[in-house]
């Protein structure tokens, strides 16, 4: 009575705290709804850009206001209740996920003070290139690279250049002790840039953006529902904000003399690398006599084009004249010359050279401009402006975004947009200096940068003190206010770079929603159908237990802040077919006492009392699975993996614990309670089959499928996911019908070779796979790769379509509701592909390991654990190969993914799940029928089993074949999986496991002369 007590209070607490956590959604509707009002208002829009921003303001602006409260509950404010309702994933809302690889090279770098240390610079690289195939946190890979690249160098002097290591590393600091101040200094960078990284996104106005921190491989993953402008999000993610300000170098004799000089030494050294004579250009005299005149103020009068046409008549441009266009005098001072796009870096390059270097000042360096010149018509141009700035003798800019204390936009009074500056009082003490010293040398420019680019670039005509000042450059709204917040935020300690990404349209997230409710709904209807028919009133109460398990999963969900993702619904789905597991077998217990002639209150008593070790096997062994999978997994894996725990410890109290309850209740008030209807009585009710005795012909059955298993894998292999090979996937939906193989041809010319193209869901939707140019990360001809690859694939598109009117920016739309656009787009990198093989890899070897373990510790046998391992190790392998066989064949997509990685090891818990329970019963039959022989009392034990083995079996493959019909495109290989795995761990329960245990243990007869009773009439 005591524990029935306990038990009510739990569930009343519970339901109580369930029911809050629900009523939460109200008051939260209702600001939302405001919050729509309010935009619709402002803007006159339901949707787009500015409806977004108006709408993501007034939460913004709601977000600390008191809005619910509860007797005996604290208050609650908006941003409290959004933390507590459960969130949709990017699949079912649509928007932009995002995983951040942390740049410690640079750190490293900047650390050694931009040491020119060339077995330095080879470690780095040595590391850099470990990154991409090792799944180690850089500083590892570094100290690694550095013992094979040292010889009796150490690391103590590199980095005790830097003032502020100095305390920490001394020249006779062992290089152990340096990298463990370095692992300490970089966790430091790595937790920093993290915390940075979640203030700025709160200023990007996504409304319940996920980000998240995987410190032991220095990645950051993001989540933003709803982003409309994927571009602007990946500035807010990868902008270090390095905010510098400099002195200009104006362009003197000197400069010009120079910059002459550098096109002809580069040229001859050409022509000396080509094999050239190099006469010619010996006898070439540069005559200075006619050099530039400057005016007053310091501007030029002449043009560089012209000297150089006259002082090197007859003469090709040299390589640097022939990609920098020298200024003409019309872009003042400090602008030394033009380039295009796709020339900044080899531009750069050449002016850092030591030997060109040498002939410009010492302390000139070279930046170029942020934004391209305007052309004729005013419209963004191609080509950027190289200044020439002074560079301190420290090598550091003289005032930084470090003594910023605050950022923001408005218009000047010449009505361009700017960010406006507040300094503390050392910044503002630095930058009345420079303006004084600019002021007094002819109005000199200084230079603001921006991540190493001039934004901005004004003439001082007086001191500015206070430590206040306004950046511009042709900013528009949007990119000044986005600028203010980053900047407000400050500077991350570390460059941040996308190696995995994925965009989701809205109106494929709406699709997976209503593909998902239709499957739950089916599901859970099928269940309550059979249930309700083969158990009759114990089945009704399985449908209340299964109704408030749901009830309880997603209370749980919604207070751990958990994101629902489709695998995450899969996983909803698995669980309401798991979920009936234990009610199962407890009610197939309660029918063997009833058949003993035991009464109805006997038989649930002691029903229940003998389930509960095959129950606690059973989900210990599921959850040690689950718990491998969500600390191995990224992303939505993760969150299938929480919601499969969620859902098993929610069926456990549900089914065990309140079903108990409620079966006390029915039987206490009637009398009675039915176990079984007229049609399903006597099922299974008197099994007798020699299992044991067929085991030799399930040998042959199982090697002959696992011989035709390894030879697909190794021979046909798989169809990779993105996910393991990397390269960029689009979704592609055709207005109009399209052939796969056109699709392909028409791709491999703008992509340099054939992509993979499939057609998904007979839809007309195609999913195109390529690997071009995903290992580019820096621009190339001033675009990004991304949108690089979205043009190739435009150019492929538009051919096969013939569609003239179809335009890049509707392509590539993924809001876009009609028309042939992209409906999600996904890119993975070569680092992150090969983590995630070596996570799935190394979760599958630990979820065996630990399953083994806990086998050996739960039964004290080994020959328990090996007979469960080698039937997972059975089970996989066949489902691999069944992947192996059928891709290509079967008509929807079978790509070996993250999510197929989940399922594998889902069947590995489904599969343990049904062998424990029948280990648990061969042990029970083991310790009481020890008179008998071993393959009589398995065969008993079995047999008294096979009830529970065959209805979870159909339970649960009927909610997972349900997710298969309806669960739609992505999740389908996935439901696929799970099919078979269910029916190859259904008999591999039984003729693998058990029979390997049959052959390794000891015949136990004769070994007492003990009467017993028939196993039928056993306490079960």
């Amino acid at each position: 009575m005591q524990s029935k007590g306990i038990i009510k209070f739990f569930l009343v607490v519970m339901l109580i705290v369930t029911a809050v956590q629900y009523l939460y959604v109200i008051p939260t509707n209702q600001v939302e709804g405001d919050a729509e009002d309010y935009a619709l208002d402002l803007t006159g829009e339901t949707e787009g850009e500015d409806f977004r921003q108006a709408y993501a303001a007034y939460l913004d602006s709601m977000s600390n206001q008191e809005v619910f409260k509860l007797p005996l509950f604290p208050a609650q404010t908006y941003q409290d209740l959004k933390a507590q309702q459960l969130n949709l994933g990017l699949d079912l809302k649509g928007g932009m996920s995002v995983v951040l690889q942390v740049d410690l090279r640079e750190f490293l770098r900047a650390l050694a003070r931009n040491t020119k240390d060339p077995t330095f610079d080879e470690a780095l690289e040595k590391a850099s290139q470990a990154q991409s195939s090792a799944q180690d946190d850089f500083i590892s890979l570094f100290a690694d690279a550095w013992a094979d690249v040292r010889g009796d160098k150490t690391l103590a002097p590199i980095f005790q250049r830097n003032d502020a290591l100095r305390d920490q590393i001394g020249l006779n600091t062992s290089d152990a002790e340096v990298l463990l101040i370095l692992r300490e200094k970089a966790d430091e960078t790595v937790t920093l840039t993290y915390d940075l990284l979640k203030k700025r996104i709160d200023q990007l106005g996504v409304v319940q953006p996920n980000v998240s921190l995987d410190a032991d491989r220095d990645l950051i993953l993001v989540e933003l529902p709803g982003i409309e402008n994927p571009e602007r999000a990946r500035t807010f993610l990868q902008a270090a904000a390095n905010l510098e300000f400099f002195d200009v170098l104006r362009i003197d004799q000197n400069s010009v003399n120079a910059l002459i000089a550098a096109d002809q030494l580069l040229e001859r050294r050409q022509a000396i690398a080509d094999g050239k004579d190099t006469a010619a250009l010996d006898q070439v005299e540069i005559v200075y006599d006619t050099i530039y005149a400057t005016d007053a103020l310091g501007n030029l009068t002449d043009s560089i084009a012209s000297i150089q046409e006259r002082e090197v008549q007859d003469q090709t441009a040299g390589p640097l004249f022939s990609i920098l266009q020298p200024n003409d005098g019309s872009f003042g001072p400090a602008v030394i010359g033009l380039a295009s796009e796709r020339n900044l870096d080899q531009v750069l390059e050449y002016m850092s050279d030591p030997e060109v270097a040498r002939l410009f000042p010492r302390n000139a360096t070279y930046r170029f401009d942020e934004q391209p010149l305007p052309d004729a018509d005013g419209n963004p141009g191609t080509f950027y402006r190289l200044y020439q700035l002074e560079m301190p003798r420290s090598g550091e800019a003289p005032l930084t975004g470090e003594y910023v204390t605050s950022a923001n936009s408005g218009p000047q009074p010449d009505g361009q947009i700017a960010v406006n500056l507040s300094m503390n009082s050392e910044g503002a003490r630095i930058w009345a200096r420079m303006t004084t010293e600019a002021a007094n040398d002819n109005n000199r420019q200084v230079a603001i940068l921006l991540d190493d680019r001039v934004v901005s670039a004004p003439s001082v005509n007086g001191p500015i003190p206070g430590g206040n000042t306004a950046i511009t450059g042709n900013f528009s709204v949007q990119e000044a206010t986005d600028l203010a917040n980053i900047l407000q935020v400050g500077r991350l300690p570390a460059r941040t770079q996308i190696i995995q990404e994925s965009i989701v349209g809205p109106s494929l997230g709406a699709e997976n929603i209503s593909r998902s409710i239709t499957a739950l709904l089916i599901g859970f209807a099928l269940v309550l159908v059979f249930m309700i028919f083969y158990y009759g009133g114990a089945g009704i109460v399985s449908i209340i237990a299964l109704l408030l398990n749901l009830i309880f999963i997603f209370g749980a969900l919604a207070s751990l802040g958990t994101v629902l993702t489709l695998p995450g619904i899969a996983g909803i789905l698995l669980t309401i077919g798991m979920a009936v597991d234990a009610n199962v077998i407890i009610y197939e217990r309660v029918r063997e006492e009833l058949r003993a002639g035991k009464s109805v209150v006997n038989a649930v008593q002691d029903g229940f009392a003998n389930s509960y070790s095959a129950i606690i096997d059973a989900n210990v062994t599921t959850i040690l699975v689950a718990g491998v999978l969500a600390w191995f997994g990224l992303g939505p894996i993760k969150g299938f993996a929480v919601v499969l725990i969620v859902g098993v410890l929610a069926s456990v109290f549900t089914a065990v614990l309140v079903g108990r309850l409620m079966v006390d209740w029915w039987v206490g008030r009637s009398g009675s309670m039915s176990f079984w209807t007229g049609a399903s009585q006597n099922l299974f009710a008197n099994v007798n089959i020699d299992w044991m005795g067929k085991r030799k012909m399930a040998y042959i059955i199982s090697s002959v499928l696992i011989v035709a298993s390894l030879a697909a894998i190794f021979g046909r292999g798989f169809d990779l996911g993105v996910d393991f090979k990397g390269g960029y996937s689009y979704l592609v939906q055709f207005e109009q019908e399209v052939d796969s193989e056109d699709l392909r041809q028409a791709l491999s010319e703008p992509f340099g070779g054939a992509p993979t193209v499939k057609a998904v869901d007979g839809a007309n939707t195609f999913n195109v796979v390529t690997n071009y140019l995903v290992e580019e990360t820096d621009q190339i001809d001033g675009k990004e790769p991304q949108d690089l690859v979205l043009e190739a694939l435009y150019t492929g598109v538009k051919d096969v379509v013939g569609d003239n009117a179809l335009t890049l920016e509707q392509f590539g739309n993924t809001e876009a509701g009609e028309g042939t656009h992209i409906t999600s787009v996904s890119k993975v990198g070569p680092t992150i592909a090969d983590d995630i093989k070596r996570s799935a890899l190394w979760a599958g070897l630990i979820a065996l390991l630990g399953i083994f373990l806990y086998l050996l510790l739960r039964f004290n046998k080994w020959q328990y654990s090996l007979g469960a391992v080698a039937a997972l190790f059975h089970d996989s392998i066949i489902v691999l190969g069944i992947f192996a066989i059928g891709w290509g064949y079967f008509g929807f997509n079978m790509e070996v993914d993250q999510a197929f990685i989940a399922a594998i090891l889902t069947v590995i818990g489904y599969s343990i799940n049904d062998t424990v329970v029948v280990f648990d019963r061969i042990r029970e039959f083991l310790n009481t029928y020890v008179s008998r022989g071993k393959t009589e009392v398995i065969n008993g034990a079995i047999s008294s089993t096979v009830s529970r083995t065959v209805i979870t079996s159909l339970t649960t493959l009927l909610v997972v074949l349900v997710l298969f019909l309806f669960g739609g495109t992505s999740i389908r290989g996935f439901a696929f999986a799970l099919v078979v795995g269910i029916l190859v761990g259904t008999y591999s329960s039984i003729f693998v496991a058990t029979p390997i245990v049959h052959d390794l243990t000891e015949d136990l007869e004769a070994k007492s002369t003990k009467t017993t009773e028939a196993p039928a009439k056993a306490k079960a």
